[in-house]
């Protein structure tokens, strides 16, 4: 029976409940070794109608009028409806133990037992809700099954083989009728078929306006061309969530086409996850490439959005297209609303070379650009060898190290390697085989001969890197070595390792085995005489130029002034001697703005104003008045060039010298603002056990005094449990301040010979943090503050705070950290503490330990304590966590400052101290000499006479000094 929904459908709303995305739910059902497939019973009519709503059903017969107490099929809300109905009965099964599509349903699991279980836990859901599966259409215990057109199973996903099968079988199309029903088949099954635009793109062209729809032979050999490729179909994985993604895009006159891949848990094979293919419009086409580049990316992850949208995306094509969006600096309106899609994707653009031994062939084949190469590793081998000497040398008990790599194309063959000792020295040694050779050749070839360059300096223990896999997991015996001419190098390798102790082959990645690969690519592009013999290269590093040319300098050598040139063509009309053309038009070019008056020259400014020009002796008295004279503000160096040309004056270097003076001026270098951008990365301390490392602080003088007398408290810390201990005394001093490690700041209350001898008695190490730096000893600097703001509310008359101490300490070691997400008192004594209001109305804690006995009580503190390890090491790693959380943020504001010793530079002023000149007290001291630097950025300063300072100084505490 059929029931007319139309008019009922156009007046109910539309119900946007979104269905399941297909290829998301494929994917999230293979990899599985167990499915059991189910189906509703009669699917929609399982949802009851609401009451108000059954009218609405109405239809005629002969028989009466009737309407529909349950949900019938034709409603268009009916799937949004069952597909919500079902999300709220199975919410936190989906999408990890079953997958529901409307009314089918898909229990996955990876054993036998946890298959059973969650089938159990299924079924009591359906009996609790009363609904009713069909037994006619489910299997259950597949190992593979259909689901939505496609075949799901352990290895991936397979094409349905009917649909295969339907494809294979049909007759070439006679009508449009019949081409659009065969490409329409494809369609479904699109995603297994690599550049299906280009393989059916005669057939295409017959669906046009003004095409005569003619079956020819071209057209013939596409439709033979796909039913070959559907013959023997790839197997497609579901992608990792924690590996990238790899897109690999190929754009042509006319279509496009991309694949979706991601490397297996090995790292060393590929795995296809979609295929894409495009045709270009006719607007399209008339694009340029990078911006076709650009139209096809941008396409490509609007298709494949529920993929790079959760993953970082290695992109693979001949042009970079995000480098050419991003860095232009006029996009036309299409690039910049294709440069705003693109900005909410991870995608990084790698070099197709450097994706070495790649699995998806096919698609890379089916297209092969012009000047790309495509590398192959199954290649026939040739019985041909060249042998390398290098000096003797013996090393029998240390373990030396091998780098190889070999280069093969279309200027050469060339090989390189390199000899590690164990001190660190290398020996690199290369060559150019002349004879045709392929990569894989070049790379047994290089590995043979680094062999025996170890055996001739009679090396025992080796350690041979590579990265070609295939020869590298060949010698190890994990690949089969299957091509006969590549067994016999792979056995004369394993008869030459047979002379050393220990030899051990390691894969590496190309960015790692970069001299290798250089040497390589050297040997294989550079032609050389057989009779020429080729010296070592040796490489050094140059910090600068060979020639640098001080323009100070070269005017110093030349009498006259700047403008000399110019004068005398304005003048006389008259050029410099060895002028040439070129020089002769810049001249006259230049000369147009300037204007003689006598024997003055002026330079013309764009509003006609006039500027007197002036030489290297002028031009010093005038930055010295301007900047530092009677009315001189010690203003910067753009406000002083501005300023001048206010003034009527003009040099072409003005600008530059204006800020070079400012810069060098010693005022404003010791007046200069303060700098609160760090210059190097946070480094964080840990202590490794509670109590290994305490920090110590004093808190004072505290107005008013306490009704005792007190004015300080002094605070300690343990770094590791955050425990803090504080007493108050009237005066902190060193017979007040008297475990394995502790910092403190550099207060003399806390560096005295009371304390160095405790130190030395307990065998203490004592540390200070930099003078006035409290992130240095920045745990009992966040303790005190928390001391301080518990204690201030709890004060009544503001004298009793030291009666209020102990309650504040109580507070803090029962509160949680976030450092350490757990309260001191827990990790200290392995339970929380029991509060006053826990006695005071008993909680359930309080109340269960009441009913133990004595010897029941003694058991659960033991057991407590035995497992107080397990809360502590949580604490370290979520203190690990904490802590690179705070330096993430940290180092976002780092902006470097580097120092190296014989610098000169400024100290900021401590506001402790004291100044003669007061309100006048400038923001640096100096300039101070850098002595020595140190990686964590202390710097260890001098003065200009030679004295070093007492105490080592942070780089955020000091700026360079221009001399």
């Amino acid at each position: 029976m059929c029931v007319d929904y139309r008019d009922l459908n156009k007046a109910s709303p539309k119900d946007n409940f979104p269905l399941p995305h297909i290829d998301t739910l494929v994917d999230n059902t293979a990899g599985y070794s167990l499915f059991s497939f189910m189906d509703g019973f009669s699917g929609y009519n399982q949802i009851k109608m609401h009451s108000e709503d059954m009218e609405k059903t109405t239809f005629i017969t002969l028989w009466g009028t009737f309407c529909y107490k349950v949900m019938p099929f034709g409603l268009k809300n009916a799937g949004a409806t069952y597909q919500r109905a079902m999300v709220t009965l199975f919410h936190d099964m989906m999408h990890k133990e079953i997958e529901v599509y409307v009314d089918d349903m898909i229990a996955k699991s990876r054993t036998e037992n946890e298959h059973l279980q969650v089938l159990k836990r299924l079924f009591l859901r359906l009996r609790k809700f009363q609904l009713k599966l069909n037994p006619t259409k489910c299997t259950f215990g597949a190992r593979s099954g259909k689901l939505l057109g496609f075949v799901v199973s352990e290895k991936g996903i397979i094409v349905d083989p009917d649909k295969v099968r339907a494809i294979q079988e049909l007759p070439p199309p006679r009508t449009q009728k019949e081409v659009r029903g065969f490409l329409g088949r494809l369609n479904y099954i699109a995603r297994f078929i690599s550049q299906l635009t280009e393989k059916c793109d005669p057939i295409f062209r017959l669906l046009k306006k003004h095409n005569p729809g003619v079956w020819d032979d071209e057209c013939q050999k596409a439709f033979d061309k796909v039913k070959h490729y559907l013959s023997n179909p790839p197997v497609l994985t579901p992608p990792s969530p924690d590996r990238p993604l790899i897109l690999y895009l190929s754009v042509f006159d006319n279509p496009m086409g991309c694949m979706l891949g991601q490397h297996d848990e090995t790292g060393r094979k590929e795995n296809a996850i979609y295929y894409l293919s495009k045709k270009f419009t006719e607007c399209e086409m008339r694009y340029s490439s990078i911006e076709k580049l650009c139209c096809a990316l941008v396409w490509t992850t609007r298709r494949l959005r529920q993929y790079m949208l959760y993953h970082t995306t290695w992109l693979i094509s001949k042009l970079d297209p995000l480098k050419y969006m991003m860095e232009s600096t006029a996009l036309s309106g299409r690039m910049a609303r294709w440069q705003i899609l693109l900005s909410e994707f991870d995608i990084v653009y790698v070099n197709q070379k450097a994706i070495k031994g790649s699995a998806i062939a096919d698609f890379l084949a089916s297209r092969a650009l012009k000047d790309y190469e495509p590398l192959n590793f199954d290649f026939p081998n040739e019985d041909l060898m060249y042998v390398a000497t290098t000096e003797e040398s013996t090393s029998e008990n240390f373990s030396w190290k091998l780098n190889f790599d070999g280069a093969s194309n279309a200027v050469g063959n060339g090989i390189g390697a390199v000899l590690i000792s164990p001190s660190g020295d290398h020996y690199p040694f290369t060559c150019r085989l002349d004879f045709d050779c392929t990569n894989n050749m070049a790379e047994y070839e290089v590995c043979i001969i680094g062999i025996r360059a170890a055996i001739d300096r009679k090396i025992k223990v080796l350690e041979v890197y590579g990265d070609s896999a295939l020869v590298i997991y060949q010698l190890k015996g994990e690949w089969e070595t299957r091509d006969p001419k590549l067994i016999s190098y792979r056995k004369l390798v394993l008869e030459l390792i047979e002379q050393f102790d220990d030899v051990t082959f390691f894969y590496l990645p190309r960015d790692e085995n970069q001299m290798a690969d250089a040497l390589a690519t050297l040997a294989s592009m550079i032609r050389i005489n057989k009779q020429d013999d080729m010296k070592p290269i040796q490489m050094s590093i140059c910090d600068a130029p060979a020639y640098c040319c001080n323009i100070d300098e070269e005017e110093g050598r030349d009498s006259h002034p700047w403008y000399h040139d110019i004068l005398r063509y304005v003048k006389n009309r008259e050029y410099p001697d060895q002028a040439t053309e070129n020089d002769k038009r810049m001249l006259r070019r230049l000369a147009n703005d300037y204007i003689l008056d006598g024997e003055i020259l002026y330079k013309r400014r764009k509003d006609q104003i006039l500027l007197r020009c002036v030489d290297a002796v002028e031009a010093k008295k005038i930055l010295e008045e301007v900047h530092e004279g009677v009315c001189g503000t010690h203003a910067n160096g753009f406000t002083m060039a501005r300023q001048i040309m206010r003034f009527g004056y003009y040099w072409s270097t003005m600008e530059g010298d204006c800020i070079s003076y400012s810069k060098k001026c010693h005022k404003c270098q010791i007046y200069g603002d303060k700098i609160h951008v760090p210059p190097s990365s946070l480094h964080v301390m840990t202590s490794p056990w509670p109590f290994s490392m305490w920090g110590m602080d004093a808190i004072g003088p505290i107005s008013p005094k306490a009704s005792n007398g007190h004015r300080f408290i002094f605070v300690v810390i343990d770094y590791f449990t955050k425990w803090v201990e504080a007493a108050s005394y009237a005066n902190v001093t060193k017979s007040a301040v008297s475990r394995e490690r502790i910092i403190s700041d550099n207060a003399l209350n806390l560096n005295n010979s009371v304390i160095v001898e405790v130190c030395r008695q307990f065998r203490i190490k004592h540390h200070n943090s930099s003078p006035y730096r409290p992130k240095m000893n920045g745990a009992v600097e966040a303790a005190n503050k928390n001391i301080k703001r518990i204690v201030g509310k709890m004060t009544e008359t503001y004298k009793d705070w030291h009666e209020k101490l102990p309650f504040a300490l109580f507070a803090y070691r029962t509160s949680v950290r976030t450092s350490t997400r757990a309260t001191p008192y827990s990790l200290v004594y392995g339970m929380e503490a029991v509060l006053p209001i826990e006695v005071e109305i008993p909680s359930l804690r309080v109340l269960s330990e009441l009913k133990l006995d004595e010897a029941e009580w003694i058991q659960s503190r033991y057991d407590q304590l035995n497992l107080i390890e397990e809360k502590r090491l949580k604490a370290i790693h979520h203190g690990q966590m904490y802590q690179r959380r705070m330096m993430r943020a940290y180092n976002k504001k780092v902006r470097p400052r580097v120092f190296r010793e014989g610098d000169l530079v400024l100290k900021q002023i401590l506001p402790m101290q004291k100044d003669f000149r007061g309100k006048w007290m400038p923001n640096w001291e100096g300039p101070y000499v850098v002595k020595k630097t140190f990686s964590g950025g202390a710097l260890i300063l001098t003065e200009m006479d030679g004295r070093s300072l007492p105490n080592p100084i942070n780089s955020d505490s000091v700026k360079k000094y221009f001399a």
